[in-house]
């Protein structure tokens, strides 16, 4: 992991991976280090935690110094906690999300990685996925773990419109669009579960650390 001051306020911690991201937020998540007690008070050093395809923003409070903002970077040693550890896995809240394995690109990707059709939704609905980040259009969650035998490439010149609900593949994530809107991942289903919606809190169903589990109907 590399750390690197971003401006005044801000760490920005490289990583080899999508995975590494999920990892290291969910190590800061778990971590009582990320507050600090002072006297009867408890104030927050982080303000926001913002994952990235290979990076982690973390954003501290105002008043809050660079330096004891490095305190609560997984692997460092804490004021208060000197034996955390780095970015390991955590336990994250599950979303079902029931598809219809019925998408316009389900023969290409089975073509492309030698497996069924029903293999292919055997192999994206056998192994939980996690929400890396979040991207592309509000609601837009890219998921990463699951089968590696599902990495395709995406489209060479995308789609004018994907449904709302499509899922689809891209490389190492799956992703499902939460509204409708151009699109050059290989889709191979469709959901009707909402993914974003104003009058949630928070909007977005799928929130980064997530666990989601694709099932089949």
């Amino acid at each position: 992991m590399k750390v690197i001051p971003y401006g005044d306020r801000g760490l920005l911690l490289e990583l080899r991976d999508a995975a590494a991201v999920v990892a290291c937020v969910d190590a800061l998540r778990a971590d009582p280090a990320v507050v600090e007690r002072v006297g009867d008070l408890v104030a927050d050093l982080v303000a926001d935690v913002v994952p990235g395809a290979r990076t982690v923003l973390l954003v501290a409070r105002p008043g809050v110094t660079l330096d004891a903002l490095r305190a609560v970077v997984p692997g460092q040693k804490h004021r208060d906690a000197p034996n955390s550890g780095a970015c390991d896995p955590g336990v994250s809240a599950e979303v079902v999300l029931p598809v219809r394995y019925d998408g316009p690109d389900l023969a290409f990707v089975a073509t492309h990685t030698g497996l069924s059709e029903d293999a292919v939704v055997a192999a994206h609905t056998g192994t939980p996925w996690r929400v890396a980040f979040g991207g592309f259009a509000p609601g837009f969650a890219y998921l990463v773990g699951g089968d590696p035998r599902l990495q395709v490439p995406r489209h060479d010149s995308p789609r004018a419109k994907v449904p709302a609900g499509a899922v689809g593949l891209a490389g190492e994530f799956s992703g499902v669009y939460p509204r409708s809107s151009p699109g050059g991942w290989q889709l191979i289903g469709r959901t009707d579960t909402v993914l974003w919606d104003l009058d949630r809190d928070p909007p977005a169903l799928l929130g980064a650390g997530l666990t989601v589990r694709f099932e089949a109907t």
